[in-house]
């Protein structure tokens, strides 16, 4: 089985805005669960009945604001 992965763009305004990372779709809808639905359709309207051969997966880029930083040094290697 095939993978394909939008990426989410942006989550405002009661939106979710995700884009394949070769930006040939792109799919909005107000919850994760309609946008999976979304995405459904987009590959039926690309692939046709070659649709089910893909597994729809999403991803979130982590932003930086929602990196930590290392509070204590590193342990040494031995």
């Amino acid at each position: 089985m095939r993978e394909i992965v939008f990426r989410v763009l942006s989550e405002s305004n009661g939106l979710i805005e995700a884009e394949t990372d070769d930006r040939t779709m792109r799919v909005r809808a107000p919850s994760l669960e309609d946008l999976h639905h979304e995405a459904r359709e987009a590959l039926i309207t690309r692939f046709g009945p070659a649709h089910c051969a893909y597994k729809v997966r999403f991803s979130r880029a982590l932003s930086a604001s929602a990196i930590r930083p290392l509070r204590r040094p590193p342990a040494p290697c031995r």
